[in-house]
């Protein structure tokens, strides 16, 4: 007895999480991907990049069905229903969090799979298949009772289970009968030497109902009461789930190797964070009135800046594990096939050394909105600030790989020069604000002139009435959209709005936007890409800033609808098939959505 075989449209996928790891649950039932206890760890279920040895958690009937898919309402709990000839039933499905203070129970690394009859009776097909490792490696199988337990060197993975199953090859299979009014509950539970043993008395039923109770108490929270609140919460939720509760890091997406192109080359791992994306993260939760969460995010930024500043390291990474380590190394996993035969399936990050100048703006804008919130910064913390522009202010003429982290060059990006400009203005500022004597401050104003006057020298292309992608090329790049977000230029600067509408020219289709044209840019790699969905909501927010709201608004509401049944997006989307690509789902996404939520909002400020 197996699960029928084949890949899952990507959008066919909801997350489940814990604040710690995350798993993708399809809508027929099957858990493809995920890793414990971190979401950087080893994946034991990694069906979606191979389908023969990924190993997988199946639960769903025998007889030919329909199915939908459901978060609970404002939780991140998920509902799949089902339906037969002969009945339907629900499957609800959590990871256990009901202690948002790190008690016993937020340490509990389960899965609990419930399934509910409605009417009717049902017979459920249940295949458990545990592949640690990334599939690397073998286990050994024991059945004790209705418990299985699959073990692996130091590693435990158990399942109760409310039927009995047949074990062999690595696998338990069976079938669950269930008639109306009948519950059963399977509890698949990680354990390793890093992990406690969980101390709970609850019921799985009950830890499924707290967890729902925890998720709403968040929701609750949220400020945000426009006409968009349901696709706000959801990526707010959304977040949350990409969240690493013990340290306040948040991962890019919850994913590894899910292609940019199908069959293509262009598969990353996106389980780490992201300095660039630290600004944008922090305000849209300070946007959200959810300080705390903010707060986190920010002390675990300023402990990634400790390590650089007070450290051996003359610079940062571009991104670190969701815990501040920094070894990132990449490796091809030559045993698994890859989503649809794409290869190849990646672990580690190899950019994360790379040069990207880009960050200095980021993480001194991510300081400013938390000063401009009434956090007070440490004289530790406006050390970390100073050095930050003056490495700035040092290294801005570097060439680099740039926002997209291009793996050709490196060259001389124009975003990551003007986040150099926004570095050293703001720190100025900032020194200002805060009341500081900083005998640098005139110094970095007059290298921030020097920045300002080469972009726009070098970094303008007459031909095209745009600025380009980097100083030795005509083509455009989407990250030019966020020019007058950092304030390098007003947002009705003819420069400005030129360069918008070009982008939408060269880079647009629908109401998507590429990061760039593969075939103008030597980024080091074959194939070509989908459109980058974050790139549409920067229009929109640059379109609702030039006081084009009407524009802006309706192109925030067709982006709407390329959210998944459940409200995820993807990194990526195929323009012409609206197929999504890329990892699933990402961080960064759905920052974009929630800022351009706000900014529609709000007075246009041109």
């Amino acid at each position: 007895m197996s699960r029928n075989p084949g890949y899952k449209p990507i959008r066919d996928y909801g997350l489940i999480g814990n604040c710690r790891s995350a798993a993708l649950v399809g809508t027929d039932g099957s858990i493809d991907w995920c890793c414990f206890p971190r979401f950087d760890s080893p994946s034991i279920f990694a069906a979606i990049l191979d389908q023969e040895k990924g190993g997988y958690f199946y639960l769903a009937p025998q007889a030919v069905h329909t199915s939908t898919q459901r978060y609970i309402d404002a939780t991140n709990v998920l509902e799949t229903t089902f339906t037969t000839g002969t009945g339907s039933s629900i499957l609800t499905d959590a990871m256990p969090l009901y202690d948002s203070r790190g008690g016993e129970a937020a340490e509990l690394h389960q899965i609990i799979r419930v399934v509910r009859c409605l009417e009717g009776a049902m017979d459920f097909e249940v295949c458990c298949q545990p592949r640690p490792n990334y599939a690397r490696s073998g286990t050994t199988l024991e059945v004790r009772g209705q418990a299985l337990l699959w073990r692996e060197g130091a590693t435990e993975i158990s399942l109760v289970s409310p039927a009995s199953l047949r074990s062999g090859d690595g696998q338990a299979c069976g079938l669950l009968h269930v008639e109306a009014g009948e519950e059963a509950a399977f509890v698949l539970s990680y354990r390793d030497p890093t992990t406690r043993e969980p101390q709970d008395t609850l019921t799985p039923s009950q830890r499924v109902r707290a967890t729902e109770t925890f998720w709403r108490q968040r929701s609750a929270e949220l400020n945000y009461q426009g006409p968009w609140r349901e696709a706000v919460l959801r990526s707010y939720l959304a977040l949350h789930l990409l969240s690493y509760l013990p340290t306040g890091g948040i991962v890019a997406a919850p994913t590894t190797s899910l292609p940019e192109e199908l069959g293509g080359v262009r598969n990353w791992d996106y389980r780490y964070t992201w300095l660039r994306d630290a600004a944008f993260t922090i305000e849209a939760l300070l946007s959200l009135g959810h300080e705390d969460d903010a707060h986190s995010f920010f002390a675990w930024l300023a402990r990634i800046c400790d390590q650089v500043c007070y450290g051996p390291r003359e610079d940062f990474q571009i991104m670190y594990r969701v815990d501040g380590e920094m070894h990132l190394e990449e490796e091809v996993l030559v045993h698994l096939e890859g989503y649809q035969g794409s290869r190849p399936v990646r672990i580690g990050n190899g950019a994360y050394n790379q040069t990207q100048l880009d960050i200095y703006g980021e993480l001194l804008t991510a300081a400013h909105h938390m000063a401009l919130g009434g956090t007070a910064l440490t004289d530790g913390q406006w050390g970390v600030m100073r050095t930050l522009a003056n490495l700035a202010a040092s290294r801005w003429k570097l060439a680099g790989q740039g926002i997209w982290e291009v793996r050709g060059g490196p060259y001389h990006f124009v975003y990551p020069k003007v986040m150099c400009w926004s570095a050293l203005t703001t720190a100025a500022t900032l020194a200002e604000d805060l009341g500081r004597s900083v005998p640098e401050s005139e110094g970095w104003r007059r290298t921030a002139e020097t920045i300002r006057a080469s972009v726009l020298d070098r970094g303008w292309s007459p031909s095209k009435g745009a600025f380009k992608q980097h100083y030795d090329t005509e083509a455009m790049d989407a990250s030019n959209l966020l020019i007058p977000l950092t304030g390098f230029l007003p947002f009705d600067d003819p420069r400005v709005v030129s360069t918008v509408d070009r982008i939408r020219r060269e880079l647009g289709h629908g109401p998507f936007l590429r990061r760039y044209l593969t075939e103008e840019t030597s980024d080091g790699l074959a194939g070509s890409e989908g459109a980058f969905t974050l790139c549409s909501f920067w229009l929109v927010r640059v379109l609702a800033r030039m006081g084009r709201a009407d524009e802006a608004r309706q192109l925030f509401e067709e982006l709407l609808n390329y959210s998944n049944h459940v409200g995820l997006f993807s990194e990526m989307v195929d323009p012409t098939t609206g197929q999504f690509l890329g990892n699933f789902p990402q961080a960064f996404t759905h920052i974009g959505l929630i800022l351009a939520a706000r900014e529609l909002g709000m007075d246009p400020t041109p």
